[in-house]
Parts: C-alpha cells; structure tokens; sequence
C-alpha cells in the first residue's frame, strides 16, 4: 500500500482510468450470465477488495470510519450503487462507445445540479459546453434505432446523474469518507444483484469474469483513483479520466469486433470536446485565483 501511495497522484488517477476502461470489454465477454448476475459477482469481489483497502488503511478503526459516514455515506452508498448497476446494464444493452461516451456527461450534469440544489452559477462558457454536449448526445441516441440499444442508452444516464448527486452530497457534508462509502455501495448493489437473479450460480468462466470485473477493473480502479485525487487538481482528475472514454470503445474494437457507427464516434467526439473545455477552463481560473 505504501509503494502505491508513494506514485505520483496523476499517475494513479491514469492508472484507475485504464482499469476502469475494460469494463465494457469484460461485460461484453461473458457467455450465459444475465446482466443481474454479472452485477451480483462483479460487486462481491468489489466488496472484497475494498474491504481489504478498508482494513489496511483503517486498521482497528474501519467500524469507526463506516459510523462516522452516516446518513450521508448511507445516501451516498445507495446512489452509488444503483450507479453500478446501470452501468453494467448499459454494457450489457448498448455499446461500449455509447456508455463510455454518456458517462463523460457527468460534469455537466454537476454543473446542472449545482446551479438547481447549490445556487452555483452557471458561466456563459459551461452554459455553451451543456449545449454543445446535448448536440453530440443526440448524435449519437440518434442511430440507436432498436429498442434494446435506446433503453441501454437512456439507462447509461443514471450513471453520470448519480455520480453528480455523489459529489452534490460530498460537497453539501464535507466530512463524508468517500472510501467507506464505496463499501456501502457494493453491499448494495451485491443485493440488487442478488433480488433481481433468479439464481447466482453461473458457469466458472464467467465467475472468473467477475473476479477480474469486480477485483481488478473496479476495484483496483477505484483505489487508484481515490489515492490519486487526494494530490491532483480536480480539473486535471477529470481531463485524465477521460482516457476511460477513449480506450473503453478501443478495447472493444480490438477483442470483441465491436465497430461503433460513425454518427456515434462524431456525437462522442463532441461530447468529450464540450467536456475539456469545461475542464481547461476551471483550470485555468483555478490557477489564477492561487
């Protein structure tokens, strides 16, 4: 734990992207599972690693860490899960590209409900960057002409809309943990997994799919990127991230033949552009204010 806190945080952040990134591939690779039991294994071993993170950071005080997240954390917890589970439903539904691409919306979903629930202003230039994103958007839902793909589109929105409640909630209690918060989530989502399966028993393959999903691609993904950002500018976090938009649809190009319409790449190719500009720009009036 010591060698990966002692890595530059922009690398760190780099490193969970990467990890984060194969989990369309991962979703798109199993053979008979239901998107319900990929989300009950992928979080079971989420909950592993994380319980592991917990007690290596936290030692004899992780009860205590968990206590002190309370009803926010609880909250927290919650909408983080239902986070998870459309994600793998949209994986499961739609394209790689699309989700990836619709997850990117999340700061501007921020900049939405900051200005809603937070009386935050809303600038000309992120107002501009909203609309700009809704034109790529529409791009891409555009193509989406079967049934299936639409609803797996619409359903990749609950993704960056409960990442910008998270961070709405964190913002609103400050003293809220973030990392205990994330055990709350795989609890959850392992239960939401488990109500909507007929049963979790599914081939060995696919359990070691899950493994890889929940351990390594989320797991590690999220510790990595929960070190990194303590040293690294949240503007900077953010235009790292996107590396999980740009190699996600690569991963699935390469192993799983999945060719994303070129209506999709453009409409994504927008939303991310919309994205960097809202990200340079808190940079920038960042570094002037210092």
């Amino acid at each position: 734990m010591n060698l990966i806190k002692n890595l530059p945080g922009p690398f760190l952040v780099f490193l969970g992207a990467v990890s984060l990134s194969f989990g369309g591939l991962i979703v798109k690779s199993f053979e008979g599972s239901t998107l319900w039991q990929i989300l009950f294994w992928r979080s079971f071993f989420f909950i592993i690693v994380i319980s592991i993170f917990l007690l290596i950071s936290y030692k004899k005080t992780v009860f205590s860490a968990l206590y002190k997240s309370g009803f926010p954390g609880l909250v927290g917890g919650v909408i983080l899960s239902i986070g998870f589970a459309s994600y793998v439903f949209a994986m499961y539904e739609t394209t790689v590209a699309n989700a990836n691409f619709i997850i990117q919306t999340q700061t501007l979903f921020l900049a939405i409900f900051g200005y809603v629930f937070l009386k935050e202003k809303i600038s000309k230039l992120t107002l501009t960057c909203i609309i700009i994103a809704v034109f790529g958007i529409l791009l891409m839902l555009g193509g989406s002409v079967s049934p299936g793909q639409m609803t797996g589109n619409l359903v990749a929105f609950i993704m960056p809309i409960s990442f910008a409640i998270l961070i709405l909630i964190v913002r609103k209690f400050p003293e809220v943990d973030m990392i205990p918060l994330q055990l709350v989530a795989g609890i959850f989502a392992t239960l939401i997994g488990l109500a909507m399966s007929p049963t979790i028993i599914i081939s060995s393959n696919d359990i070691f799919l899950g493994f890889l999903a929940g351990f390594f691609q989320v797991g590690f993904g999220f510790i990595f990127i929960t070190i990194g950002a303590r040293s690294t500018p949240s503007a900077f976090v953010g235009i790292i991230m996107l590396t999980e938009a740009v190699l996600g649809p690569l991963w699935a190009w390469l192993f799983v033949n999945e060719n994303p319409p070129i209506f999709v790449l453009i409409g994504g190719s927008i939303v991310i552009t919309a994205v960097v500009i809202q990200f340079l720009n808190k940079f920038i009036n960042k570094q002037q204010t210092q």
